[in-house]
C-alpha cells in the first residue's frame, strides 16, 4: 500500500506472508489475542486462488473463510486462515465453493457447493450435514444466515448468471423450501447481529431489470415477511442500482450499498429511505466494489476500484456526521492487488481488525490483507492565535497564515494535515493543506483575490488516531497592491524644442489590465496645464514628449488612478528650461 493523493494511510509496515498452494484438511488452534495483538501492523497473505466468491469471519475462533468462483464440478476448498494472516487450512467440497454464511453462535459454517449447502463444524473443521438443493447449478448462491437458519439464493442455470431468474430458498432441518420469492438477476443477501432476524436482499440491474430493488424480510417467524421495499429506476431503462455489496450497520438501524455506479448509498433499514446524511463520495475515479460495518459499531470500511494513486480503501467513522479523514489506502501491483474484490472486506467482531481481499485488474490473482486501526483516538486543538505575514495584505500577493496544532498521544505516523477555506466578497475558497511540524507548527499559503475584509477557518479535520480539532478564525483586511511610477528626465532643455521624459509603472500583484494610460500635468511659471494622456506598454514603459513653453523651472508630475485591485500612484520630475539660443 502506498500514501494516497487524498488523504493518509496507517503506517505499519507491510508483511509478506509466503503460503504454499496447499493446506492442512484440519485446523490449527486459534492463535491467542496476545499473539494476534503482538503481530501488529498490517500484513498481506497472497491467496492460492484463481477467482474469489466471499470472505466470511469467524470472530469467536479466529478464523477467516475464503471461497473461489471457479464455478467447477470437480472438487473444491475454502481456505482458512487465522487472522494474523496465516494460511491454517482448507475445508474441501465436492465441486467449486461459491456462497458462504456462518451461523450466529459461529458454531456451523454453511458453505455452497454445485448440488447443495454443506455444513461444517467451526471447532472441529468436519463435515456435519448437506441439504440438497433442488437444482445442481454452477451458477454462486448468495448464503446468508437469519432468524436461526439458513437462506439461499439460487439462479438454476449453467451460464449468464446474472441475468436468468434467480430464486429464494430457505432451510427446514435438512430440506430446502421453496419461498416463492423471485426475480430476473443475481439476488443478493446478507444479515448481520444487530438485527438477527432481518434478511436483505437486493437486486443488481441487469438485461431487461430496468428498476431493480432493495427488500428487507422479517424472518422470525414461520413464513417469510416482506418489509420495506425499494426499487432504483435509471435513465435508459438500464436500472439506477449496480450492486456489488450489502452490510448491515452494528445496530441495524441502516444498510450500506456498494453501488458500481452511485458509490456508497446508505439507507434507513425501516424503510429504506436515504440516510439524512450521506458518506462523502469516493475518491474521483474509483467504483464501489465492498463495504463493511465494524463489530463494534466504531468504523465502516468501504473498498473501490481505482487506478494509481487513487485510493481504493477508505476506512472512517461509522458514523457518517463524523467528518473525520478516512484513513486511505491504494493498492497497486503483484505485492498488493491492484483493487479491492466485490465483497472482498470484513471486520472482527471486536472491531480491532480490518480484513481486505484484493485483486488485480484481471481478476486472477488475490491477496488477503489484515489491517489493525487504532483502538483509541486521541483529542487534537489549535493553541494560540494564528498570525499572518505580512501584517498588511494585499490582493495578488502570498498571505502566510501561521499557528500551532497541538496533538494527544502517540505522536502520528505521518505528518498531520491542516487546512483553511477563506471566505470573502467573491465566496468560499479552500485553501491548500500544509502538513503540520514535528514541534505543532504549520503554516497555511493563500494569495487574496480580492480587496476587502477576509476571514479564514482553520480546520484539522482528525485521523483514525486524532478526533478533529474545533475550528479557528482568523480575519484580515486586504487592500490594494501598490503601484510606483518611476521617470527619467533630462536635467535641461531648450524652451520650444523638443523634450522626452521615459518611465515605468510597476506593479505588486497581479497584472495591471491592458490599456493602462497616465495623467500628466505640467506646471511652470504661466500656470498648470493638463498634457496629453501617456500610454503605457505591456512591459510598464512609457513616453512623455512636450515642448517646454516657459523658461525656468518646469515640473511634469504623472499620475496613475489607480483599478480595481492596484492603488494610485505619482510621481514628478523637473526640468529647468532656458531661452533658445
Amino acid at each position: 500500500m502506498k500514501r494516497t493523493r487524498h488523504g493518509r494511510r496507517t503506517a505499519a509496515t507491510l508483511t509478506a506472508l509466503a503460503l504454499g498452494a496447499g493446506g492442512l484438511a484440519a485446523l490449527a488452534a486459534p492463535a491467542t489475542a496476545a499473539t494476534a495483538a503482538a503481530a501488529g501492523g498490517d500484513k498481506v497473505a497472497k491467496l492460492p486462488i484463481s477467482s474469489y466468491s466471499e470472505l466470511v469471519v469467524d470472530s469467536v475462533h479466529e478464523r477467516l473463510y475464503i471461497s473461489d468462483d471457479r464455478r467447477s464440478r470437480t472438487g473444491g476448498e475454502v481456505q482458512v486462515y487465522d487472522f494474523a494472516g496465516t494460511k491454517v487450512g482448507v475445508l474441501p467440497t465436492d465441486s467449486s465453493p461459491t456462497g458462504m454464511a456462518l451461523s450466529a453462535d459461529a458454531s456451523t459454517l454453511h458453505v455452497s457447493q454445485s448440488n447443495g449447502i454443506l455444513a461444517f463444524d467451526t471447532a472441529t473443521a468436519q463435515r456435519t450435514a448437506l441439504v440438497r438443493a433442488h437444482y445442481s447449478v454452477e451458477c454462486p448462491r448468495d448464503v446468508a444466515f437469519a432468524g436461526g437458519r439458513q437462506w439461499y439464493a439460487e439462479t438454476a442455470a449453467t451460464g449468464d448468471c446474472d441475468n436468468r431468474n434467480t430464486r429464494l430458498f430457505g432451510v427446514d432441518g435438512t430440506t430446502a423450501v421453496s419461498t416463492e420469492w423471485n426475480d430476473t438477476g443475481r439476488l443478493r443477501l446478507t444479515e448481520g447481529p444487530g438485527a438477527p432476524d432481518r434478511l436483505v436482499m437486493g437486486q443488481s440491474r441487469g438485461n431487461g431489470v430496468a428498476d431493480p430493488f432493495l427488500t428487507v424480510f422479517d424472518t422470525s417467524g414461520s413464513t417469510l415477511v416482506r418489509g420495506p421495499q425499494r426499487r432504483f429506476a435509471g435513465a435508459g431503462g438500464q436500472g439506477a442500482l449496480h450492486l456489488r455489496d450489502l452490510a448491515l450497520s452494528a445496530d441495524g438501524k441502516r444498510i450500506a450499498v456498494a453501488d458500481g455506479s452511485a458509490g456508497t448509498r446508505l439507507l434507513n433499514t425501516s424503510d429504506l429511505s436515504d440516510a439524512p446524511v450521506p458518506y462523502q463520495p469516493l475518491p474521483e475515479g474509483a467504483t464501489a466494489t465492498a463495504v463493511a460495518f465494524g463489530g463494534d459499531g466504531k468504523y465502516v470500511a468501504r473498498g473501490s476500484a481505482a487506478s494509481g494513486g487513487t485510493a481504493d480503501l477508505l476506512v472512517q467513522p461509522a458514523d457518517p456526521a463524523d467528518r473525520t479523514t478516512p484513513v486511505e489506502f491504494a493498492f497497486e501491483g503483484a505485492l498488493q492487488g491492484d483493487l479491492v474484490a466485490s465483497r472482498g472486506l470484513g471486520w472482527s467482531q471486536d472491531g480491532t481488525r480490518l480484513f481486505a481481499v484484493t485483486s488485480n485488474i484481471y481478476g486472477n490473482e488475490f491477496w488477503l490483507h489484515v489491517i489493525q486501526p487504532p483502538a483509541v483516538q486521541y483529542d487534537a486543538r489549535f493553541t494560540g492565535s494564528p498570525t499572518t505575514t505580512p501584517k498588511q495584505p494585499v490582493v495578488g500577493e502570498p498571505l502566510g497564515i501561521r499557528g500551532r496544532l497541538e496533538l494527544d498521544g502517540p505522536a502520528p505516523a505521518e505528518p498531520a494535515k491542516v487546512s483553511a477555506v477563506r471566505h470573502d466578497a467573491r465566496g468560499d475558497r479552500a485553501v491548500p493543506a500544509v502538513e503540520v511540524e514535528a514541534d505543532g507548527t504549520f503554516t497555511l499559503l493563500d494569495v487574496p483575490s480580492s480587496v476587502g475584509e477576509a476571514t479564514y477557518t482553520l480546520s484539522f479535520t482528525g485521523s483514525l488516531v486524532h478526533r478533529p480539532a474545533e475550528d479557528i478564525t482568523v480575519g484580515v483586511t486586504v487592500a490594494k497592491a501598490p503601484t510606483a511610477i518611476t521617470l527619467s528626465a533630462p536635467a535641461e532643455a531648450t524652451k520650444g524644442e523638443g523634450l522626452e521624459i521615459t518611465g515605468r509603472l510597476t506593479a505588486q500583484g497581479r497584472g495591471l489590465p491592458a490599456g493602462v494610460t497616465l495623467a500628466v500635468q505640467r506646471t511652470d511659471k504661466k500656470g498648470s496645464g493638463v498634457l496629453t494622456s501617456a500610454a503605457v506598454a505591456a512591459d510598464g514603459t512609457f513616453r512623455i514628449n512636450d515642448l517646454p513653453r516657459a523658461t525656468g523651472s518646469t515640473t511634469y508630475e504623472v499620475g496613475y488612478a489607480g483599478d480595481a485591485l492596484h492603488s494610485p500612484s505619482t510621481a514628478s520630475a523637473t526640468v529647468r528650461v532656458r531661452r533658445a539660443g
